[in-house]
């Protein structure tokens, strides 16, 4: 079990991110595009190695977005349309992301089976999320699932 922290900085305009470990030292760092289309995330790892590019489908009545992990087939990620509680198709083979109907809490299951576990920490400077790897084979997919997730969110808050 590893347990990450993805902290976003609130006044970043070029949507920066950076992926810690519980002795708060920098494992990854994710770099949005800035004023681009398609919107798109490059994630490093902390020797600058890029494992993972997720980009947004420009134009979908849900958000669609397409995740390039390293070594992996592309996974798509598409926001089904439910009531009270998200739900988001995953392309990957038995790979399911499960949240409460607030959108603040996650887990994301392999063949119905915990693999990670995504919590919001309230009380901080910015969205932090505290991602619980129960499965580290799946570390660089999780961390991209969370991102993407993470943009579908804030997209929808931009909207309304």
């Amino acid at each position: 079990m590893k347990k990450l922290y993805i902290k976003q900085k609130v006044f970043s305009i070029g949507e920066k991110f950076t992926v810690y470990d519980a002795q708060e030292r920098p494992q990854y760092h994710v770099q949005g595009s800035f004023m681009q289309l398609p919107k798109s995330f490059r994630i490093l790892n902390k020797h600058d190695d890029e494992i993972a590019v997720i980009t947004k489908k420009i134009f979908s009545w849900l958000p669609t977005f397409y995740v390039d992990i390293r070594n992996q087939p592309q996974v798509i990620i598409n926001k089904e349309l439910t009531f009270l509680k998200a739900k988001y198709h995953i392309s990957a083979k038995g790979i399911e992301v499960e949240g409460n109907w607030w959108d603040m809490d996650f887990q994301v299951l392999r063949k119905g089976r915990p693999i990670a576990d995504i919590n919001k920490r309230w009380f901080t400077f910015g969205d932090t999320y505290e991602v619980t790897i129960l499965d580290e084979a799946y570390e660089e997919m999780i961390i991209s699932l969370v991102i993407a997730i993470d943009c579908v969110k804030n997209d929808q808050q931009d909207s309304s």
